[in-house]
C-alpha cells in the first residue's frame, strides 16, 4: 500500500467518501506523495512520452508557430511567453531553438513557466539553464503583457468532477471504501450541472472540469487586457457526452486508477467544447479545435521531416518518419488530439487553422 493510499484510506474513514476530483488532486498533487511530486515520468524511461519527447519537430513547429503569432499582433517589444506544465522542459528548448530563425521576436521573449511541482521545476531549471525562466503556481501571477501561451497536455491532468444518473437525479461520483478495497461508489446528491444530459441512462457517468473552465476564464481577463493567444494541445472530444473517461498510465500501460495512487499518472479527456464556450463568452476570439494531424500538416510538419530528410542515413530517416507517424498518423495521436487557440478580440487566423474557419468562433466587435 503507498503512504497516500494510507492517507486516503484515512480520510475516508473520518470523512467518508471523498469525490471522484478530490482524489485525482490528491493523485497527482499531493505535496509529498503525489505523481508528479516525486520524479520525471515522461519519455521512454517514465510511464509515458508526450509529443515533445516524440520529435524535436514538434517543438520546433510550435516555435514557429509562436513567431508567427507575435507577428500577428503586432511585433510587440516585449513578449511574456508562458508554458503550462512544462515537463522536463524539451518542448520550451525546442520552440526557443526555432524561434531563433527569427532573431527579433527571439530577443522580445520574457519565459515564464506554470509548475507545481518543485522535483520538475529542479529538471526544467537543468534543461533551460541558459534562459533564466521565472516560475509560478498559476498563471494568476505572470506579470501582464502581451501573451503567448503553451499548454500541451496540461487541461487533462486537472482534476474533473463526474456525477452518475441515478433513478432520482444525479449524485456526485465518489471513492470509498468497499471490502477494505478503493472502489467508486455514489455520494451526495447534485443538483444538475449546467449542460448535463437530461436524458442520461440511469448509471452513465457524466464528467466535468471547473479548473479547466476557470483556467480559461483567467486567461480570457489577462487577454482582454493585452494582446496574445494561447495554443492549448490535448486530447479529447469537441463535443460532451455521457462517459466515464479516467484512466491512469504506468509503464506506459493502462492501469487502475485506483490501484497504488500516486504511483501512476492519471486524466481524462478534455471536453474542448466548454473550454471554447468559456473563452468566446468571456470576449475572446476561439479557433478549433482542429485535430492534431490537421494543425501539424498545416504547419508544415511533411515539408520539415522531408528537410530533414536530406542529410540523414537510413536508419535515422526510419527513426525520424515513424516519429512524425505518431504524432499525425489517425491511429495514435493523430486524431485523438486536438488543437484550439484562443486570442485576443479582434486577433486574425493563427497558423495552423487557415484552412478551418469553420470551427472558430468571433466575436462581433
Amino acid at each position: 500500500m503507498t503512504p497516500l493510499e494510507t492517507l486516503i484510506r484515512t480520510r475516508i474513514a473520518v470523512d467518508g467518501p471523498i469525490p471522484v476530483s478530490e482524489y485525482m488532486a490528491l493523485a497527482l498533487g499531493h505535496p509529498d506523495h503525489g505523481y508528479y511530486m516525486n520524479g520525471s515520468p515522461f519519455g521512454a524511461d517514465g510511464d509515458f512520452i508526450t509529443s515533445p519527447e516524440i520529435s524535436q519537430v514538434f517543438g520546433e513547429l510550435i516555435g514557429l508557430w509562436a513567431a508567427v503569432t507575435w507577428q500577428q499582433m503586432g511585433s510587440p517589444e516585449k513578449t511574456v511567453l508562458i508554458e503550462c506544465g512544462p515537463g522536463r522542459g524539451t518542448l520550451m528548448t525546442d520552440l526557443l531553438r526555432a524561434a531563433e530563425d527569427v532573431p527579433v521576436f527571439a530577443r522580445t521573449i520574457e519565459i515564464h513557466l506554470v509548475e507545481t511541482s518543485k522535483t520538475l521545476r529542479n529538471i526544467q531549471a537543468g534543461t533551460l539553464s541558459c534562459i533564466n525562466p521565472v516560475w509560478h503556481d498559476s498563471i494568476e501571477t505572470v506579470p501582464p503583457g502581451p501573451t503567448i501561451l503553451i499548454a500541451n497536455e496540461f487541461i487533462d491532468a486537472l482534476p474533473i468532477r463526474q456525477v452518475t444518473r441515478e433513478h432520482t437525479g444525479w449524485s456526485e461520483r465518489c471513492v470509498g471504501l468497499t471490502d477494505d478495497t478503493l472502489q467508486f461508489m455514489p455520494g451526495s446528491a447534485y443538483e444538475d450541472p449546467a449542460g448535463t444530459p437530461i436524458d442520461a441512462i440511469t448509471g452513465e457517468v457524466y464528467e466535468f472540469r471547473p479548473a479547466a473552465t476557470a483556467f480559461v476564464d483567467e486567461l480570457s481577463a489577462r487577454l482582454a487586457t493585452h494582446p496574445g493567444a494561447a495554443l492549448i494541445i490535448d486530447y479529447g472530444y469537441e463535443r460532451q457526452s455521457p462517459g466515464d473517461t479516467l484512466q491512469a498510465v504506468r509503464d506506459h500501460q493502462f492501469a487502475d486508477p485506483l490501484a497504488d495512487p500516486g504511483e501512476a499518472d492519471l486524466t481524462a479527456h478534455v471536453d474542448f467544447g466548454a473550454l471554447r464556450s468559456h473563452g468566446f463568452n468571456s470576449g475572446c476570439h476561439v479557433f478549433g479545435p482542429v485535430n492534431q494531424a490537421a494543425f501539424l500538416r498545416s504547419l508544415g510538419i511533411v515539408q520539415r521531416m522531408t528537410a530533414l530528410s536530406e542529410n540523414a542515413t537510413p536508419e535515422q530517416i526510419e527513426t525520424l518518419y515513424s516519429s512524425i507517424q505518431r504524432l499525425i498518423d489517425p491511429g495514435a495521436m493523430g486524431t485523438l488530439f486536438k488543437a484550439m487557440v484562443i486570442s485576443h478580440s479582434g486577433a486574425p487566423t493563427p497558423a495552423g487553422f487557415e484552412y478551418h474557419s469553420t470551427s472558430s468562433y468571433r466575436r462581433n466587435d
